[in-house]
């Protein structure tokens, strides 16, 4: 279906996830849609994620992995547009597909496949894509919506704001969708990188330059300041990968974690998660008491690492040297390593942004502005942010698929 852009139902700023998932479920409906992107190539941040085979959805997708200033806002759309909803889509694609590990599901081949499939989607049904589009701004014109651009004005009945969030500006994420929602009288949750690797000063970092690219399974937790708001989550402990960088700390753990973590708030690591450290070294100290306890401590975590604790904490001497209280002091160090952050990699490499526009300005069965009839925010750029892992891309899903079925 054919129309000029003063005949249009619904424009699509954003053409990313969600956008372009939004663009085609809106089109089937026989809606005449146009989606805008600024970028020369759609869905630059479906590409390079997950290691360029795109996490497209999580199967243990449920409300309690989403953070956000209403954390309840988010279950009518998850539950409206399921993981295995999707699942269905990419069979139907023929796209082959894994779970890696945790419900994540990833493309068994390149992440070019679920970008092919949204584009092939947004074709067939009638959907109109245009790239290399910037937008000037965006006005409520009468009883429809104004955008207009570089390439001239669209009109349209309905606005739809896919944006996104500010991580990877590299790949042209910005915070315009913020700006709308200001512009229209919404407030907007503070926006800050999340499932973001931490930064450190002065000897952890050091410390963590030394052992750059050692890596284990550990379990991380923030740890909040007294008082903290009530409206903020509590964190959990997440036991995954756990690596050192020339920065800081990364992987798994450390990423879920940035997503709870504040400025100011220390951080706690357990490295030995699965071993009782002291039963171990106690273990070891009775059938071999001559073991230098660098060399014990080695066998439960990487030489490396032990080393370098050893020569940080000054813990010397043979295993017959050491007292089961030096010993319990020694394994409880490890088991609850406290340290501060001094901040985060920030948006250059932050999968996701925190915060966005205030999900109590929307209706959480449609994703449509109260307050403005006819706008809607989905995806990344509203205050629901998921756990790493494909959460975020299914709430990219869920959130399209609602205010597909509204407009």
């Amino acid at each position: 279906m054919t129309a000029t852009r003063d005949e249009l139902d619904v424009i699509v700023i954003g053409a990313g996830a969600a956008g372009l998932f939004f663009a085609a479920e809106a089109a089937r409906r026989g809606r005449r849609v146009a989606a805008l992107d600024h970028a020369a190539k759609l869905g630059e941040k479906i590409r390079i994620s997950g290691g360029g085979r795109c996490n497209f959805t999580n199967i243990h997708a449920a409300p309690e992995h989403f953070l956000s200033e209403t954390p309840k806002f988010c279950i009518s759309a998850l539950r409206g547009f399921t993981p295995r909803d999707f699942i269905a889509r990419v069979d139907a694609a023929g796209i082959g597909w894994h779970e890696k590990k945790l419900g994540q599901l990833f493309c068994n081949d390149s992440a070019q496949a679920i970008i092919d499939m949204l584009v092939a989607g947004c074709r067939g049904a009638g959907a109109a894509l245009h790239t290399h589009v910037h937008v000037a701004g965006v006005a409520k014109d009468g009883d429809a919506f104004r955008v207009d651009t570089d390439r001239g004005a669209w009109r349209g009945r309905r606005l739809v704001i896919a944006t996104g969030g500010k991580s990877i500006p590299k790949i042209g994420a910005t915070g315009f969708g913020y700006r709308i929602a200001e512009q229209f009288g919404l407030a907007v949750v503070e926006p800050r990188p999340a499932l973001v690797p931490l930064s450190f000063e002065g000897d952890v970092r050091e410390m963590a330059r030394d052992l750059a690219g050692v890596s284990i399974d550990a379990s991380v937790s923030a740890v909040p300041a007294a008082g903290a708001g009530r409206r903020r989550p509590r964190p959990p402990v997440f036991r995954d990968g756990f690596l050192f960088t020339h920065r800081g700390l990364s992987g798994p753990s450390i990423l879920q974690t940035s997503s709870y973590w504040r400025e100011g708030e220390p951080v706690r690591i357990d490295l030995s998660p699965t071993d009782d450290l002291f039963e171990a070294l106690k273990a070891r100290r009775a059938i071999a008491g001559k073991t230098a306890f660098q060399t014990a401590l080695g066998e439960t975590l990487p030489r490396r690492l032990a080393q370098r604790l050893c020569e940080r904490r000054g813990w010397r001497g043979n295993l017959a040297d050491w007292s089961d209280a030096r010993l319990k002091a020694a394994a409880a160090a490890l088991h609850d390593w406290e340290v501060a952050p001094s901040g985060s990699e920030g948006y250059r490499t932050a999968e996701v942004t925190l915060g966005g526009v205030s999900v109590e300005a929307l209706h959480s069965r449609t994703m449509e502005v109260k307050s403005v009839p006819g706008l809607f925010f989905i995806g990344e750029v509203v205050d629901v942010t998921g756990w790493l892992g494909g959460y975020n891309f299914q709430w990219a899903w869920a959130s399209a698929h609602a205010a597909a079925q509204a407009v």
